[in-house]
C-alpha cells in the first residue's frame, strides 16, 4: 500500500480484469517457488515502528504533515491518522551486538524526531492506543492526506455498504459507530520482518501464530480506547472491527474478516496467498501491465504487483510478505502482533524474545504446530488480548505425548519460553551480553507481572483515587508515561502514580 495510489473509481472490467491478473500472479508465484528462483538466506531483520503525536497536555495532535516536513528523512513517513507516524529500521543482519546497535538507532531516531515534534508544540508517543483519544478524534477529516488512505477507506466503505460497529466488552464496555475506517488509526504496532527461504516459510509463520499469544501477553500496551477500559491489547478487536467488510448477516454466515488471525497450520507460503484469493475479494483492482509468466519467461523476477496489493488489504497478525529486491524475489514473515512502546528498551526487548524463539521452535524436532491444535493457538491469542500478563494458555506439556494444558502466561515463559528464546539467539549468532540484557527485560516483567497496559490501568486507578475525574485521570496517567518512556526505562521498573 506504500505506491501511489489515485483516487478515481473502478469500473466492472477493472475488477474482473483484475480478478484474472491475481490468477496469473498466483500461478507466476507457484513457478517461483518450483524453480526455486528465491535469494538464498541473508538471516536479515527488519522493524517498522507506528507511533503517536501528542501535545504537552497528553491530547492527540493532528499534524503528521507538519512534523514530518520538520523530520525530512525517509525513515519516517505517514500512517493512516494525522495524528500517526511511522519510523523503518533499515534491515539487519541477525548477529552479534543487533539489538544494541538497533536500540541505539531507534534512541536516535526518536530523540530527533520527538525534538522536531516539539516545534509544533507536539511529541513523540510509542504506545499501542493513546489514552486520549475520543471517537470525535478519529473521523474522515483527520485522515493523513494521501490517496490511498482516502481510496482504502472509500473501497472498505463501500464493501461493507454501512457504518462500522464498535462493540468492545471489557472491564468496561464500549459500542459506537463510525462511517469511515478512521478508528483503525488508534491502533499503532510494531512490525517485525525475517526474511526466510521458501523451505523454512511454512515452519516460521506456524511459530509466529503460535507464540503470538505469548508476545501479547508479555507485551500488552492498550488497555484504553475512546475513554474506556476494555482488553489489556484491546488493538486487535478494534482492528478488527474497524476493517470488517461484512454485514451482520455475512458474519452469522461464518465469512472470514480481512483481519484474520487465520484458520490452520500451513504447508507452504502458496497457503497463504490462496487463501486470499479464495476468500477475500479485491478492494483495489489496480492492475499493472506486468505479464509475470513472460518476465519468468525471459528470466526475470516479476514484482506482482497485484498480489502484493492485495496482500496488503487483508490484516493477518502473521502477514506473508513478496517482494523483489536488486532484481531477485524474497519472501518475509511480518509479524504484527505487538503493540508500539512502552520504551525503547521494552521494543527491543519484545523483538529480541520473538526472533529467538522462532529460531528456537523452528529447530525442534517435534515442533509445537503438531502438538497444539490451530483453534487453542486461535483462543490464546484471544485470552491474552483479553487479560494480558495474568493470562493463563493452551500449552503442549513437555515429554507428555500430545497433551495440552493451561498454563499461567508468565510461568510458561520462565519456565520454557525463555531459555528456548535463548538457545535461539544463540543459534542467531546474538552476541550473549545482548541476549540476556533483553531476554531479563521479559524475564522481569514476568516476575513482577508488570507490563505496559497493567502499568496505565494501575496508574489510571491510583489517580482516580486521588479525587480526579476519569478524562482527566487518563490525561495525567498518558503525560506521566510520556515522561517515562523519555527516560528509556523499562515499563517494569516504573512507579505507579501519575505525578503532580
Amino acid at each position: 500500500m506504500g505506491e501511489k495510489i489515485v483516487a478515481g473509481g473502478f469500473a466492472l472490467s477493472d475488477r474482473q480484469r483484475h480478478r484474472e491478473k491475481l490468477r496469473q500472479c498466483l500461478d507466476a508465484f507457484a513457478r517461483l517457488l518450483k524453480e526455486k528462483r528465491f535469494e538464498r538466506p541473508k538471516n536479515l531483520m527488519g522493524l517498522e515502528i507506528e507511533l503517536n503525536l501528542a501535545g504537552p497536555d497528553g491530547m492527540p495532535r493532528m499534524l503528521n504533515d507538519q512534523v514530518l516536513e520538520r523530520i525530512a528523512s525517509g525513515d519516517f513517513q505517514t500512517e493512516l491518522g494525522q495524528c500517526n507516524l511511522e519510523v523503518n529500521i533499515v534491515p539487519h543482519r541477525m548477529h552479534g551486538r543487533v539489538f544494541d546497535q538497533l536500540s541505539e538507532e531507534l534512541r536516535t531516531g526518536l530523540a530527533y524526531a520527538d525534538r522536531k515534534a516539539g516545534e509544533v508544540a507536539a511529541g513523540i508517543v510509542m504506545i499501542g492506543i493513546l489514552p486520549t483519544l475520543a471517537a470525535d478524534d478519529l473521523v474522515p477529516a483527520n485522515l493523513s492526506r494521501a490517496d490511498r488512505y482516502r481510496l482504502l477507506n472509500d473501497e472498505l466503505l463501500a464493501a461493507r455498504g454501512e457504518d462500522f460497529t464498535i462493540d468492545i466488552a471489557g472491564v468496561e464496555r464500549l459500542t459506537c459507530t463510525s462511517a469511515s475506517i478512521a478508528p483503525e488509526a488508534a491502533c499503532t504496532s510494531v512490525q517485525l520482518h525475517l526474511q526466510v527461504t521458501p523451505r523454512r516459510f511454512a515452519d516460521v509463520w506456524n511459530a509466529a501464530q503460535a507464540v503470538a499469544a505469548v508476545q501479547i501477553a508479555v507485551g500488552a500496551n492498550s488497555p484504553f480506547l475512546f475513554g474506556r477500559e476494555l482488553w489489556r491489547e484491546s488493538r486487535p478487536p478494534l482492528f478488527v472491527q474497524s476493517t470488517d467488510t461484512r454485514s451482520p448477516e455475512l458474519s452469522a454466515q461464518g465469512v472470514r474478516p480481512r483481519t484474520w488471525f487465520g484458520e490452520r497450520w500451513i504447508d507452504s507460503a502458496q497457503d497463504l496467498f490462496e487463501e486470499n484469493l479464495r476468500y477475500f475479494p479485491p478492494l483495489l483492482p489496480i492492475s499493472s501491465d506486468e505479464d509475470p509468466m513472460k518476465v519468468l519467461d525471459d528470466g526475470g523476477a516479476p514484482h506482482l504487483s497485484e498480489l502484493t496489493l492485495h496482500n496488503g488489504t487483508i490484516y493477518r497478525w502473521n502477514r506473508p510478505v513478496y517482494a523483489v529486491s536488486d532484481g531477485v524475489p524474497h519472501l518475509r514473515v511480518e509479524n504484527r502482533v505487538l503493540p508500539a512502546g512502552p520504551t525503547v528498551a521494552d521494543v527491543i526487548a519484545n523483538t529480541a524474545f520473538y526472533y529467538g524463539l522462532v529460531r528456537a521452535l523452528c529447530e525442534q524436532p517435534r515442533p509445537v504446530w503438531t502438538r497444539l491444535p490451530f483453534a487453542m493457538a486461535a483462543e490464546n491469542f484471544d485470552v491474552a488480548c483479553r487479560d494480558g500478563i495474568e493470562a493463563r494458555l493452551h500449552w503442549p506439556r513437555p515429554g507428555r505425548g500430545p497433551s495440552v494444558a493451561r498454563t499461567p502466561a508468565v510461568r510458561l515463559v520462565l519456565e520454557e519460553l525463555l531459555p528456548l528464546a535463548a538457545a535461539g539467539l544463540d543459534a542467531w549468532g546474538v552476541e550473549p551480553t545482548d541476549r540476556d540484557r533483553y531476554l531479563g527485560v521479559i524475564a522481569e516483567r514476568c516476575r513482577r507481572r508488570t507490563n505496559g497496559a497493567s502499568w496505565q490501568s494501575d496508574t489510571y486507578h491510583h489517580t482516580l483515587a486521588t479525587g480526579r475525574a476519569r478524562e482527566a485521570a487518563r490525561a495525567a496517567m498518558t503525560r506521566r508515561y510520556c515522561t517515562l518512556m523519555r527516560t528509556g526505562e523499562p515499563v517494569h521498573t516504573w512507579p505507579v502514580g501519575a505525578a503532580g
